[in-house]
């Protein structure tokens, strides 16, 4: 119907590339109750911003894109370096597919949203000092250069503090 109300050549001009655009990842990744671990290795600690607002606590990390995208390829050569081609590995590198659909001077934001609330409560019952006591990029970090050490010790003592705290957060969920 749209040939009674514009002329084709606009049509065409206007419906150019959708077909590309409806096979593009969103700029948005989001999940439930749980921050995958990947995602810590785009930032560094001295990225992260916490505090409290109107609507409660938050946690929010930011860097350029071309900061996030060189980590990226660090953790991906890490975790391939010691498991070789897999499930972890393959979703580092669906990571990084979707870090490269953005220009090297964007910025990438992970930002905890409301776990930030659940997150601390949860620290809090634990013993430890709140959201202030997350070390979830440091775990990351420390994992990571476990891995590229070949020391499996120091590479799940970062990843079993990480998985701890965040099923502490998604207990909540099934406590809802």
């Amino acid at each position: 119907m749209t040939p009674f109300f514009i002329p084709q050549s606009l049509e065409d001009v206007i419906t150019a590339g959708v077909d590309l655009m409806e096979d593009r990842v969103p700029h948005i990744l989001t999940e439930n109750w749980v921050i995958p671990p990947r995602w810590f290795s785009l930032f560094m600690a001295e990225e992260r911003t916490r505090g409290e607002d109107e609507d409660g606590l938050f946690c929010i990390l930011r860097t350029t894109i071309a900061d996030a995208k060189a980590r990226t390829e660090v953790a991906h050569q890490t975790v391939r370096g010691a498991f070789g081609e897999g499930s972890v590995e393959a979703e580092i590198e669906h990571l990084l597919e979707w870090l490269d659909m953005f220009h090297n001077k964007s910025l990438v934001e992970l930002d905890y949203g409301g776990l930030a609330n659940y997150l601390d409560h949860g620290l809090r019952l634990a013993g430890e000092e709140g959201l202030e006591a997350d070390t979830s990029v440091e775990d990351v970090l420390l994992s990571l250069s476990g891995l590229a050490a070949g020391d499996g010790q120091m590479a799940g003592q970062g990843y079993e503090r990480l998985v701890s705290r965040w099923r502490i957060v998604q207990s909540f969920e099934s406590a809802i």
